[in-house]
């Protein structure tokens, strides 16, 4: 038999039976989406049932009931959404299937102090979120994870097509599956790139760090595989990124990487910071607490935070006596996010600084907002934070930032306000030492004139006002 006659019979069978099935999926699919949203209607009550020519916006949020900037993200946009467009069904594809909806919708309550209307919201739950979780795949990480997410992907938009898939995660190797699937607008609040320039280029110069192993680090062969890998990933990515019709995305560290990528030009569109409520903290009354909040995932550093604190103790003897506590303040979302608390409680005793450090595990936002009523200093250590919406929050009521030399915090929220300081920025456990100390050190009167640079620079760029309008604008031509 001819071999290039056979090669070309057996490429055009499998193409053939690919575009069948696709077919068929893409049928099965769109032949239950009019009885998805009809039950959905009926299960949320009379209300929903009597808009007319109701819109469904589906809010791609697999783990929206953790409690952390991106959820304050999601929660915001719906309850902007809901105000601006009475006829708009907010369905979340959630994972989070151990929690009924009036548990999640007080969670909003207590951690964000956001209303939602609950006959014009929706939960769709997905039983497959176990597919991305962490830890599931120690090696190839990112692309098996990507994979993944099409499984939770599909079985989101089998439960419910929307008119428009709003994607707050960054999942972008789901949008090629909804457009093929459903031919569906796009949209996308991108936080951080799934590949960046950054990461390639720490591998390159086989640089450890939470997501590059030590041991592959220092191997020649490994990193030269890895960095292969990585560049091919980086290309199905920018692929996979270009199906989505509106890109916003949270800070110019994210734009840059995110346009190059994708091919694209985005929108910032700055997270939102409740800066009414932290503005009312008094700038009086403070005492030398140092506040860190975030969750407790291995690219948050907390660990340096640890260390910080001991190489300031140490270099600074007299700051023994000053009455200084770190108070760790964070959500902890599964196993893996509790065996590292536990991992840095006994971190703080083998570096004798545990009678100087609290631990506050998925606190309520009256305790958050105390926490940061009393404190001067909020502490930020994460290597290229995407943007840093708990150091906006720092500076919004009143604490003198002290964040990662990098990303969000370098670029957009760590510089000066009207030719005034507003924080300072470090890099290592050396600088971040000296950065606390200089802010620990600052007179009240100087206290105060930063604080006050600092407040004024949050409410200008980061209020929820400013994220709702932006956010608002870029949805319109989708919804009306």
């Amino acid at each position: 038999m001819n071999f290039p006659l056979s090669l070309a019979f057996w490429l055009m069978a499998i193409g053939l039976i690919a575009v069948f099935a696709v077919t068929v999926i893409k049928s099965s699919v769109s032949s239950t989406k009019n009885e998805n949203r009809a039950q959905l209607l009926q299960a949320l009550g009379p209300d929903a049932l009597n808009i007319r020519q109701p819109s469904f916006v589906g809010f791609f949020h697999p783990y929206c009931n953790a409690g952390g900037g991106g959820e304050r993200v999601l929660w915001t946009a719906i309850r902007d959404v809901q105000k601006e467009f009475p006829n708009v069904i907010c369905a979340v594809y959630t994972g989070d299937i151990d929690a009924t909806k009036e548990q999640i919708l007080k969670k909003i309550r207590n951690g964000f102090d956001i209303e939602l209307d609950p006959t014009r919201l929706a939960f769709i739950y997905l039983t497959k979120r176990f597919l991305v979780e962490d830890g599931l795949f120690p090696r190839f990480t990112l692309i098996l994870q990507s994979l993944a997410s099409l499984a939770i992907g599909y079985e989101a938009i089998s439960k419910l097509i929307p008119d428009i898939y709003f994607d707050t995660m960054g999942y972008a190797f789901t949008y090629p599956l909804v457009h093929y699937f459903t031919q569906v607008k796009i949209v996308t609040y991108t936080h951080y790139p799934t590949i960046s320039s950054d990461m390639v280029n720490r591998v390159y110069e086989r640089r450890a760090a939470h997501n590059n192993d030590a041991r592959l680090a220092s191997s020649v062969i490994w990193s030269t595989g890895k960095l292969i890998y990585y560049r091919i990933f980086a290309k199905v990515y920018g692929f996979c990124g270009s199906f989505a019709n509106i890109v916003m995305v949270n800070s110019s560290w994210t734009k840059g990487h995110i346009d190059e990528l994708w091919h694209t030009k985005s929108e910032i569109v700055y997270p939102p910071c409740d800066t009414e409520r932290l503005n009312a903290l008094p700038l009086t009354g403070r005492k030398p607490i140092i506040v860190s909040v975030a969750q407790f995932r291995p690219e948050k550093d907390h660990s340096l935070q640890l260390k910080s604190l001991a190489k300031m103790l140490q270099k600074y003897p007299e700051t023994k006596s000053m009455g200084i506590e770190l108070v760790l303040i964070g959500s902890s979302r599964n196993e893996g996010d509790a065996k590292r608390i536990d991992n840095l409680r006994k971190e703080a005793v083998e570096l004798g600084i545990k009678d100087y450090v609290r631990f506050e595990v998925n606190a309520s936002y009256d305790l958050l907002v105390s926490s940061l009523g009393l404190a001067k200093v909020g502490l930020h250590t994460m290597w290229n934070e995407h943007f840093g919406i708990g150091v906006v929050e720092y500076m919004a009521a009143g604490l003198i930032p002290v964040a990662h030399k990098s990303g969000g915090p370098l670029l957009d929220i760590v510089t000066e306000y009207d030719g005034k300081p507003v924080g300072y920025l470090a890099d290592t456990a050396e600088t971040f030492a000296d950065s606390l100390y200089s802010a620990l050190s600052l007179s009240e009167k100087e206290y105060q004139e930063m604080a006050s640079s600092a407040r004024a620079s949050a409410t200008d760029k980061f209020s929820e006002e400013a994220f709702g309008s932006d956010i608002l604008r870029a949805l319109r031509p989708c919804l009306t």
